[in-house]
């Protein structure tokens, strides 16, 4: 889910070349078209908006079409600068990574349930970790998400329906969600997509990318609460 663009696409890719018969799905199209052009055995093209209602019967539609579904990789979202807090971008980045992504998680859930397992892989992101006064839905959304997976981890564990999760944290992205913003130590999509599809195959619960965004979040999570509420975040 979001494979028309950014790690959406590029894990998308990864595992098309691996061999895997996968079903990509975005807002967008187009962009699924052409991976479907490139790879025709192996590709399904679903037209999916996780923030519409029909977007969960829209997703169990694909998986039909690919004859069930082992795994579900969820990379849809939005993230903006809001300092100003601006109602508008709040809300939609709320109706994204909140609202549709427990839309569409949960629609994978239930599938696995009745259908004797798989795995579950998502990109958060490690701004969850904190809450982050230039981007406050983005933060929070994030934090929902990792939380959110916890909680279905523990759900399946005890009503034992093999559903395994990975919670992909990575940090900033070159991707088309940074343009024209300058974020310090960006990695390259391709790099990280290599990094997820493996640790998707190794079946790791938590995951961040990079060494350097490993002692971020340490850092960040050592800082007290009186000292971030005065940290220079906004510039």
């Amino acid at each position: 889910m979001g494979a028309s663009s950014g790690l959406g696409r590029e894990v998308a890719l990864a595992l098309l070349k691996k061999g895997w018969r996968v079903g990509v799905a975005a807002r967008r199209r187009a962009p699924l078209e052409e991976l479907k052009k490139d790879f025709p055995l192996q590709v399904e093209v679903a037209e999916i908006d996780v923030v519409e209602n029909c977007a969960s019967t829209e997703l169990l539609a694909l998986v039909k079409r690919l004859g069930g579904m082992d795994l579900y990789f969820h990379s849809s979202g939005v993230g903006k600068q809001n300092p100003m807090l601006e109602e508008d971008v709040e809300l939609s980045t709320v109706e994204t990574n909140a609202t549709g992504f427990t839309r569409m998680v949960g629609a994978a859930f239930r599938y696995m349930a009745a259908h004797g397992g798989g795995q579950i892989a998502v990109i958060s992101s490690i701004a969850g970790t904190r809450g982050l006064g230039p981007a406050p839905s983005y933060s929070a959304t994030k934090a929902l998400q990792g939380n959110y997976i916890e909680a279905l981890e523990q759900l399946s564990q005890n009503r034992q329906l093999g559903i395994t999760f990975t919670d992909i944290r990575p940090g900033f992205v070159d991707t088309m969600l940074l343009k024209d913003t300058h974020y310090p130590m960006l990695m390259r999509p391709d790099r990280v997509a290599r990094a997820i599809v493996k640790a998707i195959e190794r079946h790791r619960h938590v995951v961040i990318i990079d060494w350097r965004y490993c002692l971020l979040v340490v850092f960040w999570r050592l800082v007290p609460r009186w000292f971030w509420r005065h940290f220079p975040l906004v510039r």
